[in-house]
């Protein structure tokens, strides 16, 4: 299998003396950490990427990687600015984290103020609050507040006695662990689950579980290191997985495409090598590119914006962070509107139209579906097909990808006409008759049906 790249931090890192607990009287702060019994995680401050801001984290102790892979995040919302003057600590009865005002900005939040109190991290990577001794039932644990990872050991379900879900949420970027676009959750009620974007629109799914995986990810089939539980009962539904080899460094990852990809580190080679991603393709990810851009798998970066658009935030892209999408290089006065607007046509094969019909005009030509895309300002593009017009705007043109189609395919095929600012369009001085400079201009998308 191919090899992937998983997401990379910049941390600052000091080895400490093997410690596994914080008690009570005990803090981290600065390059402190402490460092599960057989030294499979380490938990303390790091830095993201080239950011200014520390977090609390969880990462794989033994993965010579420089920086290494974060699996964890506390206060991922929440960022400080001076590790050495921020504390990681007990305080009446909860794990808080203390920023340099001493003021309080994540705390694992329960009601109990029991002591004493410790918080372990173990070898699963699952960092738990104890009242009493260390053999007491956890009273919190990270696993049941997962990040962007979904480790062998936890579980991803839903608890029916306390109505709650655990979710995966991707990153925002490789250098922001906030909440980003992307989650894994359980459907209720139908033991499968789903990635969705937005946490509302939902574009993969596993389809069910059949006893031994889901119909949608065969491959949970082939005798490999992994062994699979799906458990429904009066209390919860949950999904969970883990390693027939306790020696071998595993995770799945919903990574800031969209992705979730299943990963195993191999020592021999110092490598992560990929068990199987979902979806398949990145361009399978709802919106991965936003609006005005297209994604093409072939590309690197797999999206790039329409002719006469650009990226909405540069600074994102550079992060490999497109869902923002593109806007339109000059700005369109919806005052200026030209009897005979001309096209520019770029034929890009794609697929994904938008589902929703509530924008279709029956009984318009081509002619005047033209026209009232023009003349109306909220109209971004406009398609004519099967003698339907369809009027679109930047809220349903989120969602185009790329699609290879030979010559002699019989797939219907109609443009999606954009409108865009002669200025910003590059063609031959034959393409179109240009009468003035407040001309307006369709760039045309080819659809695939």
């Amino acid at each position: 299998m191919g090899i992937l790249l998983l997401l990379c931090f910049s941390l600052i890192i000091s080895f400490s003396s093997g410690a596994d607990t914080i008690y009570a009287n005990q803090f981290l702060s600065g390059n402190q950490t402490i460092i599960s019994k057989d030294g499979n995680f380490e938990l303390g401050f790091f830095k993201a990427g080239n950011s200014s801001n520390y977090y609390i984290g969880i990462w794989y102790k033994k993965v010579p990687f420089n920086p290494p892979t974060v699996v964890w995040v506390a206060n991922r919302e929440t960022p400080i600015s001076d590790r050495f003057s921020s504390k990681f600590k007990l305080k009446d009865g909860n794990l808080v984290l203390l920023n340099e005002s001493n003021t309080p900005i994540w705390s694992t939040n329960m009601i109990s103020t029991a002591t004493p109190a410790s918080v372990v991290l173990h070898d699963d990577g699952n960092l738990v609050l104890l009242y009493g001794s260390s053999s007491s039932t956890p009273i919190w644990q990270s696993f049941d507040h997962p990040t962007h990872t979904f480790l062998p050991g936890s579980k991803l379900g839903y608890n029916k006695r306390t109505n709650t879900s655990h979710v995966i949420t991707s990153w925002k970027n490789k250098e922001d662990p906030a909440a980003g676009l992307f989650s894994l959750e359980i459907v209720q009620n139908t033991k499968r689950y789903a990635l969705k974007w937005n946490r509302s629109v939902e574009y993969w799914t596993s389809g069910p579980w059949n006893g031994r995986f889901f119909s949608s990810l065969p491959d949970m089939a082939v005798p490999y290191i992994y062994n699979f539980s799906y458990i429904d009962n009066a209390n919860e539904s949950y999904f969970t997985y883990w390693s027939t080899n306790h020696s071998v460094i595993s995770g799945m990852f919903l990574d800031v495409s969209g992705q979730m990809q299943q990963q195993t580190w191999k020592e021999s080679s110092e490598q992560w090598y990929l068990f199987f991603s979902t979806p398949k393709l990145i361009c399978d990810v709802y919106a991965r590119c936003g609006a005005f851009s297209i994604c093409n798998q072939q590309t690197s970066p797999f999206c790039n914006c329409l002719t006469g658009f650009e990226p909405t935030s540069q600074s994102d892209w550079n992060l490999s962070e497109f869902s923002g999408g593109c806007v339109r290089k000059t700005k369109l006065n919806c005052r200026v509107k030209e009897e005979k607007p001309e096209f520019i046509v770029s034929f890009v094969p794609v697929k994904y139209l938008p589902a929703s019909h509530e924008n279709e005009i029956p009984s318009l030509d081509e002619s005047a579906c033209r026209r009232s895309c023009l003349d109306d300002c909220s109209c971004d593009g406009y398609s004519f097909f099967l003698e339907r017009c369809r009027l679109w705007n930047n809220e349903n043109l989120n969602n185009i990808s790329f699609v290879f189609v030979s010559d002699d395919s019989t797939v219907r095929k109609f443009e999606l006409n954009i409108k865009v600012a002669s200025k910003d369009i590059q063609h031959p001085i034959n393409d179109i008759h240009k009468k003035n400079d407040k001309e307006w201009f369709f760039s045309s998308v080819l659809f695939f049906l």
